[in-house]
């Protein structure tokens, strides 16, 4: 009852520090130019904290998971979830990662690697049990985002996620220093973009790979049956069965954070195991701090570098962008033709280059480039030009504040 009444007091709190803080932001910032950006910047602070509520609410320091420290990883947040039991977190299509924020928000890209392998039909996940197949499984997390992508599309990159928040606190950074951002041609923007999806079909493969015994009954590279004493473990793959977060700058990022909070050990991640490309721990690898600092470097010099080839993103802008997603998608970034006249304002202040919206002469201008932070629309200087739209509705619209 105790655990009860202090859960419903926090989420009280930070549901009432959340509206006023929209409130006064909205009432209170006189310049039009920022009040768009000052309220994003707001939520995606809310978001980031929300994301990882389990840090807020407890039981803490349970038996299970004492070792790693007091985060309560044992609440389980979408564990009966559309009449399955789908104890992992519910996949909302932003980086949180597993291993840090337990599973109330989980990436999407972690459990379709996990559910092919190692948890394809295999009981037993980390500290949960399944009753379903991995193939169920995975149509439950990929449906997830495809209602999510269809009703907001890569909203949710621009104003929820928390990798999105740490690059444009870098961005900040640069331009409290009085740096320019640099620009990619629109060729090579482009061909980060279709990086995205090499990025996706890379680890499918690489998992389908990993889990051919439990798929198919047969091995497609010698080393990989199953066994150990998890019954997950598979001889060259025991450490990398999620190939993709090995390279996933937000998995460092938030073991280092978290350890900084002291809601992890960090004795946990200060382990030399597992040879030479894990020198750090089981949690924290040399090759993710080599592409954490390799993408925080290209983030300060080019706004949302990581956006730009984030295959979450892209998997986000499939099921909102391209056919037939895109035309059932509520969440729109609407030009009028009559009132555009190709200032070019729009394109300039896009934080990945997105073109569309310049280019086209009217009508949808969303591209699966575009995660609707809407900065066109804040900084657009003519009257209804441009507007973001939710299911027909305008939720914000450009204003002539010249």
């Amino acid at each position: 009852m105790i655990y009860e009444n202090s859960s419903v007091l926090v989420l009280s709190i930070f549901t009432a520090i959340a509206l006023i803080g929209v409130f006064c932001i909205l009432k209170l910032t006189k310049d039009k130019t920022k009040r768009v950006s000052t309220l994003r910047l707001f939520i995606q602070i809310i978001a980031t904290v929300a994301v990882f509520m389990g840090l807020l609410i407890g039981p803490f320091n349970t038996e299970l998971w004492a070792p790693l420290g007091p985060a309560p990883r044992d609440r389980l947040v979408g564990a009966d979830l559309l009449g399955y039991q789908f104890p992992d977190g519910i996949s909302v299509p932003i980086l949180a990662c597993y291993y840090a924020s337990g599973r109330t928000v989980t990436c999407p890209i972690w459990q379709i690697q996990a559910y092919i392998f190692p948890f394809w039909n295999y009981a037993r996940g980390y500290a949960v049990f399944y009753s379903t197949s991995g193939l169920e499984k995975i149509f439950i997390a990929l449906g997830l985002v495809a209602v999510m992508s269809i009703v907001l599309g890569r909203f949710f990159c621009g104003w929820l996620c928390p990798f999105g928040l740490y690059m444009d606190l870098l961005s900040r950074i640069r331009k409290a220093f009085g740096r320019r951002h640099l620009n990619f041609s629109d060729k090579t923007n482009a061909a980060l973009g279709q990086f995205r999806y090499i990025i996706i079909a890379i680890f499918i493969i690489l998992s389908v790979i990993f889990g051919s015994y439990a798929i198919f009954g047969t091995q497609l590279i010698p080393g990989t049956t199953p066994g150990g004493p998890l019954g997950t473990e598979a001889g060259i793959i025991s450490n990398i069965n999620e190939p993709f977060c090995l390279v996933c700058p937000m998995r460092p990022l938030c073991v280092l954070v978290l350890s900084a909070l002291g809601y992890m050990n960090f004795s946990y991640i200060t382990q030399i195991a597992y040879g030479p490309f894990w020198i750090t721990g089981s949690y924290l690898t040399s090759i993710n701090i080599a592409i954490l600092i390799m993408i925080t470097v290209l983030s300060l010099a080019y706004r949302r570098f990581w956006c730009r080839i984030c295959p979450l993103g892209g998997l986000t802008a499939l099921f909102s962008t391209f056919t037939p997603f895109k035309q059932i998608a509520l969440t729109r970034l609407q030009k009028d033709e009559q009132k555009c006249t190709k200032c070019g304002v729009c394109k300039r202040v896009c934080p990945t280059q997105a073109t569309q919206v310049y280019e086209k002469k009217g009508g949808d201008v969303t591209e699966s480039r575009c995660m609707l932070c809407a900065r066109c629309v804040e900084m657009c200087p003519y009257e209804d030009a441009l507007s973001l739209k939710i299911a027909g509705k305008t939720v914000m619209k450009s204003r002539n504040w010249l």
